[in-house]
C-alpha cells in the first residue's frame, strides 16, 4: 500500500492499516517535518520512501510502485495528484485493480471542493458543531475527533477496505471519495432518528446526548474534578437514584423516557440542581468507590495520563509506550490474526533503498543513478 505523505486523517488511516498488518509505504515528497517522526504515533508501522515527484524519474518510480500495490491513499485538495501525474487515471491505467483512496474535507466535487478548510469548518457546515456546547452558549469545538478522524479517516478506512474486498471479486479497482463532510453527516444518523421521533431540539446543548439532560452530563466533585453519568434507561436511572439517595418522588422517571414529555422535562432543572449539590459533597475518588463498576452508568472524567493508569485500560492494554511516547494501542482486536507490534515512525526517506530493492528489484547502481539525478529525496 502507498500513502502520499500528508497530515491528519490520511496518515491516521495509514496507521490503522499498518497496525492491522498492511505493508504501508509512505512516499515523502519533501524533507520538511511537522513532527519528529519517531515521536508521532500517526507515522508508526510503515516504511518511508523519499521521492521527488516533480522529477520525471521520480514520478516514473512512483508509477512503477503503483503497479506493485493494492491501495494508494492521498489527502490533498482535488486536482493536486492529477497535476503531479499521479492521479486516478494514470494510476488505474498502470494497475486496473488499484483502490485509490482520496481524503478531503469538502469532497472531490461541489462548490466548496477547492476551498481551504479544517475540521471545525467541516463539522460546522454539517450541523454537528451547532449541537455541541452548553445550553444557551456558543458552539464549542469538540477537538478534531468528530470531523478529521471520525467522519474522515474512519470513512476512508471503511471505504478502502470495502473497495479492496470488491476488487477481489470483480478484478477491478476504483476511486474512494472520502470527504469529512460526508462522514460527519453519516455520524449524525442517530440525530436524524431523534429528529424524526420528536426527541430532537435544533439548539446548542439542548439535546439529551449533548448535555441537555441532567442524567447525561458531567458534574464537579468536592476536589474540583469531574465525573460523568449517563443513566439513560429507566432501570439504570433507578439504580443511580438509589445509590445517590435521591428519594424525592418528583425526581422519578426523569430518564430517557422523559425526553419527549414537556411536563417531565420541566423537572429537569430540579434534578440538575440536586445533582450539582450532591456531587460536590464527595471527592471524585469517593464517588468512584460508590458508583464505578455498577449499572448506574458512571465513569470519572480522566486526563490522558490518568486514563493510561486506570485499571480497566491497563487490563485491556489500551495505552502503550513506544520510544518513550504514550500512545494508542492497535485496535480492534482479532480472534486469530495478531496485530502488528507498533514501531516508531521513520525519518523521511529512511527506507528508500530497501523499498526500491524489495518492490522494484532495483540494484544499488540504479538507485544511486536516481539519487544523483535528483529523483530521490
Amino acid at each position: 500500500m502507498l500513502e502520499l505523505a500528508g497530515l491528519g486523517p490520511a496518515p491516521f488511516c495509514g496507521m490503522m492499516l499498518g497496525d492491522m498488518g498492511a505493508d504501508v509505504i509512505r512516499i515523502e515528497r519533501s524533507g520538511r517535518l511537522w513532527h519528529e517522526p519517531s515521536r508521532d504515533p500517526l507515522l508508526r508501522n510503515r516504511r518511508s520512501l523519499g521521492l521527488n515527484l516533480k522529477h520525471p524519474d521520480g514520478l516514473a518510480t512512483a508509477l512503477r510502485l503503483v503497479e506493485a500495490c493494492d491501495v494508494l491513499i492521498e489527502g490533498f485538495r482535488p486536482g493536486v495528484t492529477e497535476r503531479l501525474g499521479l492521479g486516478p487515471a494514470e494510476c488505474l491505467e498502470r494497475n486496473p485493480r488499484l483502490v485509490y483512496g482520496r481524503m478531503t474535507g469538502w469532497g472531490q466535487s461541489g462548490p466548496l471542493a477547492l476551498a481551504a478548510g479544517h475540521d471545525l469548518n467541516y463539522i460546522a457546515l454539517t450541523g454537528a458543531l451547532h449541537l455541541t456546547g452548553p445550553s444557551g452558549g456558543k458552539p464549542v469545538p469538540p477537538i478534531n475527533l468528530v470531523g478529521d478522524f471520525g467522519g474522515g479517516a474512519m470513512l476512508l478506512l471503511a471505504g478502502v477496505l470495502a473497495a479492496l474486498l470488491e476488487s477481489r471479486q470483480s478484478g477491478k479497482g476504483q476511486v474512494v471519495d472520502a470527504a469529512i463532510v460526508d462522514g460527519t453527516v453519516a455520524l449524525l444518523g442517530m440525530m436524524f432518528s431523534f429528529r424524526a421521533n420528536s426527541y430532537f431540539r435544533d439548539a446548542t446543548g439542548e439535546n439529551a446526548l449533548a448535555g441537555g439532560a441532567p442524567f447525561y452530563d458531567t458534574y464537579e466533585t468536592r476536589d474540583g474534578r469531574y465525573v460523568s453519568i449517563a443513566a439513560l434507561e429507566p432501570e439504570f436511572y433507578a439504580l443511580l437514584r438509589e445509590k445517590l439517595g435521591l428519594d424525592d418522588s418528583e425526581l422519578e422517571g426523569l430518564c430517557i423516557a422523559s425526553v419527549d414529555d414537556p411536563q417531565a422535562r420541566a423537572r429537569w432543572p430540579a434534578l440538575r440542581a440536586a445533582l450539582v449539590r450532591l456531587f460536590k459533597t464527595r471527592t471524585r475518588e469517593e464517588w468512584c468507590r460508590l458508583l464505578e463498576g455498577s449499572d448506574a452508568c458512571f465513569a470519572p472524567v480522566l486526563t490522558l495520563e490518568e486514563a493510561a493508569e486506570h485499571p480497566h485500560n491497563v487490563a485491556r492494554g489500551n495505552f502503550i509506550t513506544v520510544n518513550g511516547v504514550l500512545q494508542n494501542a492497535p485496535a480492534p482486536r482479532f480472534s486469530r490474526t495478531a496485530l502488528t507490534e507498533p514501531c516508531c515512525g521513520h525519518a523521511p526517506g529512511q527506507d528508500t533503498d530497501d523499498v526500491l530493492e524489495d518492490l522494484l528489484g532495483l540494484d544499488r547502481t540504479e538507485i544511486e543513478r536516481l539519487r544523483g539525478a535528483g529523483a530521490l529525496r
